[in-house]
């Protein structure tokens, strides 16, 4: 198993349940989503069956940005071939892919900085002067939002300060990512307009519930629904407008011109319905029987996590629970930690006997350099040795450091892959 996770399967149940976390990541896996969704031949490129027919001058440039974009482009790059004219992506993975005509550059996250500024820019300088027949193949995954920095009027700093606000606060994704989109002229569809006329074909992995592409990187190939009018009620609603520095804090309109998006097409190649069937069907072969829910993972996730241990008191023996999703947390004192290490801290106190949960954001990364975290009745035990005080670090928001002393954090390093988060509830 990967990371740290031989170490923490120090019984039985712990071993099944890691089995079945492992097996979720394997079902995202970026470069086999691209591998099984792209070929090429002589006259074109196809892309989930759809041919897009290449001609002796047409361009073929790669574009890409977010979680998963490394591990796609390199594998794009091996597919396409000399096929391929040039491209550019921004990730945050610390390994660089082995590209050659495809320029890898490492953004930051999850804060804007004007490196990112910089990299959209040369992003963008790339789709200039396009024609009918070239072709576009952009890489969209989770934390592109981030990267995709490319104000009108302002500078990063001053988008930086809005979204800490609103992440302190709360604020939805779709709430952010509303926002986002009315800051940058690279989000909201803005890429389609910039490679306008040429043909693009969005490959997105998507991290939002609901697959709603608009918000999943704040959908910079999709044309935007929503308005600068919505981007301000946002704003007026966690009380930020009348603190910009800027005015009206930048917004800008999306493009709404269908022509941009007259030949744009956008496909969904992984969800977390990926990871929750591939998990299902390993905790099948451990003689569980699962039920999943790919949009219940809402709301304050110290909250949900004691509302998921309290369920699976319900549930029979050998109950696989899976959850997708992505909840929030409200930001209330100074320590370190994320939504998953959250979520299994407040399920901790809840736990039974024969019972565990395990959280993990699917990216690696989950605000922290660790994954995610478990809870189990094992853990609840050196909690009472150790005289830790659980509401003492849920009240500080310091879940890092809770199972940092108790060694449950889950390790894996980048994944190279992002749907969102995964939470298991398995009853022995």
């Amino acid at each position: 198993m990967r990371g740290n996770f031989d170490l923490l399967a120090t019984n039985p149940l712990r071993k099944d349940a890691l089995k079945i976390i492992e097996a979720g990541l394997e079902g995202i896996d970026t470069a086999q989503a691209v591998n099984a969704t792209v070929q090429i031949d002589k006259d074109n490129v196809i892309v989930s069956g759809e041919k897009f027919a290449l001609q002796s001058d047409t361009r073929v440039i790669v574009i890409g940005v977010g979680k998963c974009s490394f591990q796609a482009a390199e594998k794009l790059e091996n597919i396409l071939g000399d096929r391929l004219t040039t491209g550019l992506v921004i990730g945050i993975d610390d390994k660089l892919p082995a590209t050659k005509k495809i320029t890898a550059i490492l953004g930051s996250h999850p804060h804007p900085t004007e490196g990112n500024i910089a990299a959209t820019e040369k992003m963008v300088s790339l789709l200039h002067d396009l024609r009918e027949n070239d072709l576009v193949i952009v890489l969209v995954s989770g934390g592109g939002s981030t990267l995709l920095c490319m104000p009108e009027s302002h500078s990063c700093v001053e988008e930086g300060m809005i979204l800490n606000t609103l992440t302190k606060a709360g604020a939805t994704i779709q709430e952010i990512n509303t926002l986002r989109k009315h800051m940058s002229l690279a989000r909201g569809g803005f890429l389609a307009r910039h490679a306008y006329p040429a043909r693009v074909v969005g490959l997105i992995f998507s991290d939002v519930i609901g697959n709603d592409l608009q918000f999943i990187a704040s959908g910079p190939t999709v044309k935007d629904e929503t308005s600068v009018e919505q981007a301000e009620k946002i704003l007026e609603k966690y009380d930020i407008l009348q603190s910009c520095r800027i005015d009206h804090c930048g917004l800008i309109e999306t493009p709404k011109e269908d022509r941009y998006f007259a030949n744009a097409k956008n496909l969904l190649l992984v969800t977390n319905n990926n990871a929750l069937k591939k998990m299902a069907e390993t905790a099948a072969e451990l003689g569980y029987r699962s039920e999943i829910c790919d949009s219940c993972l809402t709301g304050e996730a110290s909250k949900l996590g004691a509302q998921i241990a309290t369920d699976l008191h319900d549930s029979s023996p050998k109950t696989a629970r899976l959850y997708g999703g992505e909840t929030t947390v409200t930001i209330k004192g100074p320590g370190k930690g994320g939504r998953n290490q959250e979520l299994a801290l407040g399920a901790l106190s809840k736990i039974r006997e024969g019972e565990i949960i395990v959280a993990i954001n699917s990216d690696g990364w989950d605000n922290t350099s660790a994954a995610g975290a478990l809870a189990d009745t094992d853990l609840a035990e050196q909690v009472v040795k150790k005289k830790l005080n659980i509401e003492n670090f849920l009240r500080s928001n310091n879940s890092f450091e809770f199972f940092a002393k108790t060694n449950s954090h889950l390790i894996t390093g980048h994944t190279g892959s992002n749907i969102s988060d995964l939470v298991l509830a398995l009853k022995g």
